[in-house]
């Protein structure tokens, strides 16, 4: 039996076009019918190991979690809120970097060959009619006549072959680099995304959330910025005496820190009623020049 470019032509083009479909699929991953759950999936936990947001059960991942609800309940796209994250924390927040190099040719060899085996199947199943003038050659009766191919049919099919032989390349060369571990990917800075968070938290005076994102990022770095962060945002949390231990342990350092003194004295306000007045004085003596200054001069001559 001889081999027939056409039934050949097909084959190949059915076999890359189902495997076009289960790459498809599989790239499709799960969580379709939980937009949340599908793109926490795609971001990469910045204080977990090899975890996705969507895994994760750190407070962190919560938060992120929380903000994708927050911005496909706006009305946002899935698209737009990974964009939205790549923005702020770079790619190293997603699970997968977009394709470069030989990933993005995993995707391009195989579209490239279905395509040329496209075309040298209908290069081969075109019918092809000779001039209807001018002597033929006899024919066998028992041996009907058939056309050859001809040189651009020949071209494609030995095209179609060489992008056969690349994807089957291109799939050792990626096997092979699954099997060899390679670096862990850095993930994105853990403290500068709760410290992100935690603002926007704060934008929508969800000050207790934000207070938990700056306690994340007090673990990772001690900071007495973060911490006067944290602060203010457990004064307006409601928690009086947080803030006075958050403000304390800055002052410990830096008994001169404006912000120190404001946020200790307006804690003080509630917990500690006759210290506030003295520590807010204080704080009036440190930075009289303080944007809070004229609200604290009103609230110290309205003391009884």
């Amino acid at each position: 039996m001889r081999w027939r470019p056409a039934a050949a032509a097909l084959a190949l083009a059915a076999l890359l076009a189902a495997a076009g479909v289960g790459l498809t699929r599989s790239a499709a991953g799960t969580g379709r019918d939980d937009p949340v759950r599908s793109v926490a999936a795609d971001l990469r936990c910045p204080a977990c190991q090899g975890e996705s947001v969507a895994d994760s059960r750190s407070p962190i991942a919560a938060a992120m979690r929380q903000a994708v609800s927050d911005q496909l309940a706006q009305g946002r796209s899935r698209a737009e809120v990974r964009r939205w994250f790549v923005e702020r924390y770079g790619p190293e927040v997603l699970v997968e970097p977009p394709a470069r190099g030989w990933g993005l040719l995993l995707w391009a060899v195989p579209a490239l060959t279905l395509l040329g085996a496209g075309y040298a199947a209908r290069r081969t199943l075109r019918p092809r009619s000779g001039p209807d003038d001018g002597p033929r050659a006899p024919t066998s009766p028992r041996r009907p006549a058939r056309a050859m191919p001809g040189a651009g049919a020949r071209r494609a099919w030995r095209c179609s072959a060489l992008g056969l032989i690349a994807v089957v390349v291109s799939v050792a060369v990626a096997t092979r680099s699954l099997d060899r571990p390679g670096p862990t990917p850095t993930p994105a800075d853990p403290v500068a995304v709760a410290l992100g968070l935690a603002r926007d938290l704060e934008a929508q005076d969800r000050y207790a959330a934000a207070a938990q994102m700056y306690r994340e990022a007090l673990r990772d770095r001690s900071d007495d910025t973060i911490r006067l962060r944290l602060a203010f945002a457990l004064l307006r949390a409601g928690d009086a005496a947080g803030a006075a231990q958050a403000a304390t342990e800055t002052l410990a350092r830096v008994p001169d820190s404006a912000d120190g003194l404001l946020v200790l004295g307006l804690a003080q306000r509630r917990t500690r009623p006759v210290e506030a007045p003295r520590t807010l004085r204080r704080f009036l003596t440190v930075a009289p020049e303080h944007p809070a200054a004229p609200e604290i001069e009103r609230l110290l001559a309205v003391r009884p």
